[in-house]
């Protein structure tokens, strides 16, 4: 199940620069993963300083 990016999200960027198949992108002032491209790697998870990134 691909992640999910919660309200916690500050919009910093961190997750989109270390995602390896570019599935993090940002939509309408918000940072937001692809379900149909997330591959689970937990890249993003560890790189996302407020914690907003959860398994989904």
């Amino acid at each position: 199940m691909a992640h999910k990016i919660t309200d916690a999200c500050v919009n910093c960027g961190a997750c989109e620069s270390e995602c390896p198949v570019n599935a993090i992108s940002e939509k309408n002032g918000v940072r937001w993963i692809d379900p149909a491209t997330c591959t689970d790697c937990d890249a993003c998870t560890s790189s996302c300083p407020v914690e907003a990134i959860i398994q989904g």
